[in-house]
């Protein structure tokens, strides 16, 4: 059965284009950020290893770790790291894992059979340091992914799990976020002190919790 929102996400130990790791020893204290791709030496997946790299600095300041998988061996990898750091101007510093087995591709439903039997999609899962699954997108292999909005849903991810509110459409860092309706009314002023607005009554905004 594939993995849900909620589901504790799978361990396992794998070799790397670092090296072996175990995965939630890898995980640590942090969110990660997991993705799939259909092969080593495709041009869509090529860009996206490299934007990856390229936001290095995003995904640190968020406390996120990014690990890839792709079902070639670890000896192609390292070939392909060397084009990824050549056409894309980026030096890749995290691991691609090499799941020959496809035992990890299946554990989190990497392989739709309909799309390709062989090959997985382009998966993403966001994991939480406890180790429970956050968010599961899944791209076909010809469309490569946003990672601005990946970044956007890891900052809506990390705020709502800190404070009780919900972040609205198109919801961007520093606006105003929807106050949980398990909040009262009456209480919103002593839990959100900075203010806020009622649509409705099930529909209330406050200013970002933790915005200057």
């Amino acid at each position: 059965m594939s993995l849900r929102l909620g589901d504790t996400a799978p361990n396992f130990t794998a070799q790397t284009s670092q090296g072996e790791i175990n995965f939630y020893d890898y995980v640590g204290d942090s969110w990660v950020v997991l993705f799939s791709h259909p092969a080593d030496y495709t041009p869509v997946c090529t860009t996206e290893l490299g934007k990856t790299a390229s936001l290095s600095d995003e995904f640190a300041k968020r406390n996120v770790k990014v690990i890839a998988l792709s079902v070639d061996p670890v000896g192609k990898h390292e070939g392909w790291i060397q084009d990824i750091n050549e056409t894309q101007g980026v030096e890749v510093n995290f691991p691609l894992i090499a799941d020959e087995s496809k035992e990890i591709s299946n554990a989190y439903g990497m392989i739709h059979p309909n799309a390709s039997d062989t090959l997985t999609v382009r998966s993403l899962f966001i994991i939480s340091p406890d180790k429970k699954v956050k968010l599961i997108i899944s791209y076909p292999a010809s469309t490569g992914r946003n990672f601005q909005e990946i970044l956007r849903v890891i900052d809506s991810l990390q705020l709502t799990a800190k404070y009780s509110v919900a972040t609205p459409a198109d919801w961007q860092q520093g606006e105003d976020v929807v106050v949980a309706n398990s909040i009262k009314t009456e209480d919103i002023p002593e839990k959100f002190p900075k203010g806020h607005r009622i649509v409705k009554p099930y529909l209330r905004f406050t200013p970002q919790p933790d915005s200057e």
